[in-house]
């Protein structure tokens, strides 16, 4: 039986988005083989071996730490759209979709997945993807705001660009507004409603009285989770730079992985580290080691999230059985 949501997406629309699907991934695999390419292995896999038992314990605990704060920020947002999310469902969410984007193609599909789940089960689909996506766009302005910080701050190879980077988000911040004060006012048209639909959301899931300092901190320790793995990756890999050179080189390759076109997280991530590692007057090399092994790291904090969908797997057909004896 087809929804109203496959009956929606046309057969060429279809297409475009698998197209637009493989073509992401395809990219990112393309960016780190490229890499790996010019610059060989053996770093990689040295780093690789280097992981040992502190390394993966503290992945862990830093792991849990993020997903805590990224799961309450997302209760803060959904609570604020008037979805409920109790903060354990939350937390186990949020493992799962952790899990999949580190081991999936896209590094969304586990977002995608939470936002359709929790939509579906508080009985409001669209609340629950709005939800999702308000407060991975909170977190990602956050980190900005923090990268653009550090990189005013502490001197890395971005230090030249900062003046144009932010002319653009300058010019971008205008260029919306233009465009939502041009939106016209009728509420027949779609483009007034969805105006009112983002500005309702962004006032009440996000800007909030009781939410935006949540979200704030929230973001801010989870960014800092982020970084600390990085740092910690770094010194696995072997790179002995001091933090005031570290830190705004991770900053730069986690900016990075926003970039919609990776495998699993891995490709842009990658190449802009090598790239900073390299301006900086450290070694390319030592750079996509660096950020390999942190995916690697990722992928390990991640592993409760397996653990959740194995759980859920099996609690699932269970429950079949029993509504079906009834």
């Amino acid at each position: 039986m087809r929804t109203s949501t496959d009956s929606a997406l046309s057969p060429p629309r279809a297409a475009r988005r698998r197209w637009w699907a493989w073509a992401r991934t395809l990219g990112g695999v393309a960016v780190l083989a490229v890499v790996l390419w010019r610059l060989g292995t053996g770093p990689v896999l040295d780093g690789l071996r280097a992981i040992d038992g502190w390394t993966v314990t503290a992945a862990l605990a830093i792991g849990f730490v993020t997903t805590v704060c990224c799961a309450w920020r997302w209760r803060l947002v959904a609570g604020g759209l008037g979805v409920r999310l109790p903060l354990g469902s939350a937390v186990a969410h949020c493992y799962r979709a952790v899990f999949l984007n580190a081991t999936l193609p896209g590094g969304i599909v586990g977002d995608v997945e939470r936002a359709v789940r929790h939509g579906r089960d508080a009985g409001d689909l669209g609340r629950g993807v709005r939800a999702v996506v308000w407060e991975r766009a909170a977190g990602q302005v956050v980190q900005i705001a923090i990268a653009l910080v550090v990189l005013s701050v502490l001197p890395s190879p971005a230090r030249p660009y900062l003046p144009v980077i932010a002319a653009v988000a300058a010019a971008g911040g205008i260029v919306v507004a233009l465009l939502a004060w041009a939106v016209p006012r009728s509420p027949a048209t779609r483009w007034a409603r969805a105006a009112r639909t983002v500005a309702a959301d962004i006032r009440c899931g996000v800007l909030a009285r009781g939410t935006w300092l949540g979200v704030l901190l929230a973001s801010a320790v989870a960014v800092a989770g982020h970084v600390a793995t990085f740092v910690i990756a770094a010194r696995t890999a072997g790179a002995a730079a001091p933090l005031s050179q570290l830190v705004p080189l991770t900053v730069l390759a986690l900016l990075a992985m926003a970039v919609p076109m990776n495998f699993a997280g891995f490709g842009p991530r990658e190449g802009m580290a090598a790239w900073a590692f390299a301006a900086a007057g450290l070694s390319a090399a030592q750079g996509v080691a660096t950020a390999m092994v942190y995916g690697a790291l990722v992928i390990v904090s991640s592993l409760p999230g397996a653990a959740v969908l194995v759980v859920r797997r099996i609690r699932v057909p269970v429950a079949a059985g029993a509504s079906g004896g009834v």
